[in-house]
């Protein structure tokens, strides 16, 4: 990006800030559509995706008497189908259709006690999945099913302090669930979370993971190791009607068993964001938002990078526009790391994210957005550039993403959504292809139910 448009970028941020209304935005009619309802709160396109039939929690009932734990407990879950299909120039198509979900069930509280526990499984529909080199893993495993015990876990609540232990979900910048596929995220992790007014303070520690993410892209593995010591972190948070801050500190260990194009990932992070929300007349947002990653290598990782962000959006009516940038600076032989799960930074796509290819090189990258919601339909389309100068060997990259998203919600618990990813390599180093297969398209079709 030259200095034009990065001067451009920072001014537009400083006089929409100094000059909106001082008023907290309008959340949208109702949360029907995930494309746009909740665009102006979603800081990537990675997000957005991760946000459409997502499974949500149940309230927990506080019970008087012990007996009332199991009889007062909730049941929840998920039935999602998803269709699959990656289309590579350099080799054999691959398409595959699971169908699987989740099923929860948590205990009432007593006295700040409660329990929970949740199932989680995928498996490919064979008349609908190609054979031997035709098939498409990435949506069960190369055995064509997966179910796991994806959350065990014990929870204590005392006033504003909450405790638990166990498999979990967890969402925080450098560790998330990144419910993009069958299977979304889960950990085994201790984490003790304190609400003070608008502030949470969250600390914990991650033990293993389990997920799309957590094989290079597979789930075959089931759980893995964070590392040989685990992963330490520890957060704040504000929230205010125009405000939104985040501070967090990550410790990874290294994790010398984990067989990933990842290899040792150990480093400290320290991860920062700042978001403004203002309005302007009544159907008029604008959202402004900062971000920075340090990252320090340990155990010769070769994990280190200062990486700097920036997201604008303009909401109309029902016609959101948004530009997101990250740049990372060059540190000479090390890469970035941006976390367990799709990553925190504004660029980040349906595939591709700054972490491919920022090793030995600086790397600059903007995404702009377009998106649009008519009743129960939502739409959003995406063009991002990551555009990598030489390296040390003098090799550049160059990677083109191109995302199209459509969402149809028949009830607030039944959801049709689809995606196309378009990924161009304009250097063919083959960095953006997750198949090693040179540039793809890649289609998803899913169904949700939520009960």
């Amino acid at each position: 990006m030259n200095r034009v448009l990065r001067i451009g970028l920072i001014a537009f941020l400083l006089v929409s800030s100094a000059y909106a209304e001082d008023e907290r935005p309008r959340k949208g009619k109702e949360k029907k559509d995930v494309l746009i309802e909740e665009r102006d709160r979603a800081h990537s396109v990675r997000e957005v995706v991760q946000g459409v039939g997502v499974l949500e929690e149940k309230e927990v009932v506080e019970v008087k008497a012990r007996r009332n734990m199991f009889t007062e407990g909730t049941v929840s879950g998920q039935v999602k189908i998803m269709y699959g299909l990656h289309d590579v120039d350099n080799g054999e198509n691959t398409y595959s259709t699971a169908a699987g979900g989740t099923l929860k069930y948590e205990l009432a509280e007593y006295k700040g006690f409660n329990a929970g526990a949740a199932f989680s499984t995928t498996h490919d529909i064979n008349t609908l999945t190609g054979d031997g080199d035709k098939h498409n893993y990435y949506l069960s495993t190369l055995d064509s099913s997966y179910t796991e015990l994806t959350e065990a876990y014990i929870n204590y609540r005392y006033k504003d302090l909450n405790l638990r232990a166990g498999r979990q979900i967890v969402d925080t910048p450098l560790a998330d669930s990144d419910d993009v596929r069958m299977i979304s995220n889960t950990f085994e992790a201790y984490v003790a979370t304190f609400e003070f007014n608008r502030w949470t303070f969250m600390a914990g520690k991650l033990q293993q993971w389990q997920g799309a993410d957590s094989w290079n892209g597979r789930i075959d593995e089931g759980w893995q190791d964070t590392g040989d010591d685990g992963a330490y972190f520890g957060g704040v948070s504000l929230s205010k009607v125009l405000l939104d801050l985040n501070l967090w500190y990550y410790d990874f260990s290294e994790d010398t068993d984990f067989d990933s194009t990842t290899g040792n990932i150990s480093n400290q992070s320290v991860y920062a964001d700042v978001s403004l929300h203002n309005k302007f007349g009544e159907d008029f947002f604008l959202h402004t938002n900062l971000q920075y990653l340090n990252q320090s290598e340990s155990d010769n990782s070769a994990i280190e990078s200062s990486i700097y962000g920036a997201l604008v959006e303009f909401v109309a009516y029902d016609l959101g526009f948004s530009v997101a940038y990250n740049k990372a600076q060059r540190k000479d032989g090390k890469g970035s790391f941006s976390g367990y799960g799709g990553g925190t930074l504004y660029t980040s796509m349906d595939n591709m994210i700054i972490d491919n290819i920022t090793f030995d090189r600086e790397v600059e990258a903007v995404v702009a957005g377009l998106s649009y919601s008519y009743q129960n339909f939502g739409f959003l389309y995406a063009y991002g550039d990551f555009d990598g100068e030489a390296n040390s060997l003098g090799e550049n990259e160059h990677v083109i993403e191109q995302n199209i998203g459509i969402e149809y919600r028949f009830s607030e618990d039944l959801t049709l959504a689809g995606i196309c990813v378009i990924n161009d390599n304009k250097e063919d180093t083959g960095s953006n292809a997750y198949f090693d297969d040179g540039d793809f398209v890649n289609y998803r079709v899913w169904l949700t139910y939520n009960f």
